[in-house]
């Protein structure tokens, strides 16, 4: 267990912000949270590889900062597991996982490649989709400790200097840590999935690696059927397991219609990629295809759960900052 400060009240538990708003509300609600940094040694990210890097020290220091458990199982109520390591506590969650979605993604890609001088400013962005319990003040003590112990494969120090929430739009409204104390957070983000105006065609752009599952293997490719259902069943899934609830929607009849979508432009490339834990000698898989593909059909249905799409990312191992996407018209 780590000696850090207290950044909050004991648990680490924040109330449930806004959670009577969003039951009922056919949206996808989410904390949206950029943490400011100021390197104090020279340091850089590798190539494709920022989000990689920090989920790999997060797991690390959230182990020390909020895990009282043993070596081997963990307890119903430790925040490590719940957060870095989710299982269904009994029985099978939605769609059967007995290993849950983690309730958040990082948002790193404009550190990829990037070399920070010392004394110089950078940032990047958490989406946190636990309503219920977001445990803001073990987020800011892990990255913190990440910072103190040394960032990127060189392992160069920095400081965590502040946190601030963020609405969709990207204007804060709140600094929920100021260098020394957490404050509540303020009612989440929203994204509306709704339908709110007819289209009949749009484009989309993979701009990080996106692994598609598609009977029992990996897309080749981003036809729309897939595409649409993996990101219905995410979002569906991340609201059933940390928001109000699973999507009430008719699943198979959106998927029929899905069907209907017609891909007229693919243009995408596959990278395998590997990447090898200094801490672990693990090695990750970080490949899937980027790049862009063009859609036409009745698609004013399907905007919304796209556009939602950029804040949970879409496909395997989205924490790793993968199936990031962007709704290009």
């Amino acid at each position: 267990m780590s000696n850090a400060p207290s950044l909050y009240p004991k648990r680490h538990a924040l109330p449930l912000v806004g959670r009577r708003v969003y039951i009922g509300d056919v949206q996808l609600a989410f904390f949206r949270l950029r943490f400011h940094f100021k390197a104090v040694e020279p340091l850089w990210f590798p190539s494709a590889g920022a989000a990689n890097t920090l989920r790999g020290a997060f797991g690390y220091a959230l182990r020390q900062v909020a895990c009282t458990c043993g070596p081997v199982a963990h307890t119903h109520d430790c925040v490590y597991a719940r957060i870095f390591e989710p299982r269904a506590p009994s029985r099978p969650g939605p769609s059967g996982f007995a290993e849950w979605p983690r309730p958040f993604v990082l948002r790193t890609r404009h550190l990829d490649g990037l070399v920070i001088f010392p004394r110089k400013p950078f940032s990047f962005d958490v989406h946190l989709f636990d309503l219920r319990n977001p445990a803001l003040a073990c987020f800011v003590q892990a990255f913190a400790l990440i910072a103190r112990q040394g960032m990127g494969p060189l392992r160069r120090k920095a400081t965590l200097i502040s946190v601030a929430q963020l609405d969709a739009a990207g204007r804060v409204v709140a600094q929920v840590w100021d260098g020394n104390r957490c404050t509540a957070l303020l009612e989440p983000a929203s994204v509306p999935l709704a339908e709110n105006g007819p289209a009949d065609s749009l484009a989309i752009r993979f701009l990080t690696p996106t692994e598609l599952k598609c009977q029992g293997g990996l897309a080749a490719q981003p036809d729309f059927p897939v595409l649409f259902a993996r990101i219905r069943d995410r979002i569906s899934t991340l609201r059933a397991l940390y928001g109000p609830g699973p999507l009430d929607i008719d699943f198979q009849a959106l998927g029929n219609r899905a069907e209907k979508i017609e891909m007229t432009r693919c243009q995408v490339e596959t990278a395998y990629v590997e990447r090898r834990s200094s801490r672990t000698g693990q090695v990750h898989p970080l490949g899937g295809f980027t790049g862009e593909a063009e859609y036409r059909g009745t698609l004013g249905e399907f905007l919304p759960y796209l556009r939602a799409a950029r804040w949970t990312g879409v496909g395997r191992q989205t924490v790793w900052g993968k199936g990031e996407i962007a709704l290009l018209s």
